[in-house]
This record gives structure tokens, sequence and C-alpha cells, in this order.
């Protein structure tokens, strides 16, 4: 019966079109199973195969080895690039969140189109998220599972800081460091007359927004 069980939680995670919770999996299972150890002896067999079990989030999908991946690619790509406007956005949602749309404007020091929100809602990576108490009660936006699904981190937690970004070629001086503003991820800027040497910002997410025809 655990076999069956097993292979039956096998299948939902093979055909599922997105990462599932527990309690997900849960309800397609019979009562009583004791899912999340059926789900660590999958990822134990499926530790050195071709595809791998992950849990981020705490949500759990089949993804390709990352050994693998790069073989994969198929030969025509077309590249979606993000506006800095929206860049900015989501990166500002993602580092003060929950925040309203006058934060965000108020620290990008701009104000942005209503276009701008709705792409990044488009993507699954950013949501309403109830209101801020004050006079005209504006909506609070945050990041989504599906965002750090999609950039592979398991918790906001794990955003990288100021000086990760900063030392991956990142961020550039379009970009005002204050929108990674927190004190829980920015350091002060102990070379602020150092020759910037950084690529273009919208090269930072250009790589995970390519789609395959």
């Amino acid at each position: 019966m655990k076999k069956n069980e097993k292979n039956l939680i096998e299948a939902i995670l093979f055909s599922a079109s997105e990462p599932l919770d527990v309690g997900t999996i849960k309800s397609k299972v019979k009562s009583g199973t004791d899912v999340l150890k059926i789900l660590y002896e999958l990822q134990k067999d499926y530790e050195d195969r071709g595809i791998r079990l992950v849990n981020l989030a705490d949500k759990w999908s089949f993804r390709t080895s990352e050994d693998l991946s790069g073989k994969l690619k198929k030969e025509i790509i077309i590249q979606k690039k993000l506006s800095k406007a929206a860049i900015e956005t989501l990166a500002i949602i993602a580092y003060h969140q929950p925040v309203t749309r006058s934060e965000i404007e108020e620290i990008r020091g701009v104000s942005f189109s209503t276009g701008t929100l709705e792409i990044l809602f488009e993507l699954g990576w950013v949501k309403p998220n109830g209101r801020k108490e004050i006079p005209g009660k504006p909506l609070l936006y945050v990041t989504t599972d599906k965002f750090l699904n999609h950039f592979n981190i398991n918790s906001l937690d794990d955003l990288p800081n100021s000086d990760e970004l900063l030392a991956a070629g990142l961020i550039d001086s379009r970009v005002d460091s204050s929108i990674f503003g927190t004190s829980k991820f920015i350091e002060s800027d102990q070379n602020e007359n150092k020759e910037n040497i950084y690529s273009n910002i919208d090269d930072m997410i250009s790589d995970t927004l390519e789609e395959d025809k």
C-alpha cells in the first residue's frame, strides 16, 4: 500500500503544472498517508538522476538537474526584458514588503504607470496583500511564492544584500541603492568614488525571462 501511495505522489508531482505544498498533495492521496516522509524518500531516490525533487518555499516540484539544464536549451529562444521601472518596482516590493504604491513611488522618486504593476501581476510575482491602516487604506503589495520559485530561492531571507548584488554586477549607477535600503539588506557604501564597472541592470533578470518556442 505504501508503494502505491509513493507511486501516486510521484505521479502527482510529475503531472502538476506548478509546485505543490504538502497540504495539496495530502488532499489527493489516502487519508493517513505520511506525505512528508514519502517526499523525502522520493527526494533521495532522485538525488543522482537527471531530474531532482526540490523543495522551495515549502512547495515541491521536479526540476532538471542543474548540471544538465544548459544542455537542454532549445535552439530558438525569445528573450524578454522587464523595463527599468518594472525591475525597480519588483526590487522595492521584494526588499520593502508589504509596501504601498505611494511608498514605491517615494523610494523611486518618480511615479509609474499602472501597466508596470500589471506586468508583475501577469508574471505572478507580485500580488495585493490587504490594506495599510492609514487614511485612504491603500493596497499593500508583496511578492508571491511564484517569485521565490522562479528565482530559485527558498525564502525572502535568501535575497542577496547590496554588496552581493554589486559584486555580481547586477546593479549599476542607474539604480539608487535606497531601493535595497532596509537595514536588513544594505550596508553602508565605503567606496563612493570607486569607478563604476558594473553591467546594465536590464541584465539583472533577462536570463530568467527567456521563453522557449
